[in-house]
């Protein structure tokens, strides 16, 4: 099953994303964040590219990296299957 998102982030994006909200925090170092691990990809790249679209602002410096707006919204998402079910034949016949 194909998922459809309605922000247009690749896997590692995604997952830097994930970090904030896992250490529950708007902020980050770049250390942290470069640390990040995914199997497509990570390091410096996807934070840069986060900027870029504008889920994350830098500071002057380039070494500590914020939530946006846009970022927070993304992550404020319940996302959710549109079906759900345990996969048996009684949930396949509704």
């Amino acid at each position: 099953m194909a998922i459809i998102l309605t922000h247009p982030l690749t896997s590692p994006e995604i997952r830097i994303l994930q970090e904030f909200r896992r250490i529950a925090a708007e902020s980050a170092p770049m250390s942290a964040l470069k640390a990040v691990k995914h199997p497509v990809g990570g390091g410096e790249a996807p934070v840069r590219t986060l900027v870029e679209k504008g889920y994350l602002t830098a500071d002057a410096a380039g070494e500590t990296f914020t939530l946006t707006a846009k970022a927070q919204e993304f992550l404020a998402l319940d996302w959710k299957p549109l079906v759900e079910g345990g996969g048996d034949a009684s949930n396949a016949a509704e």
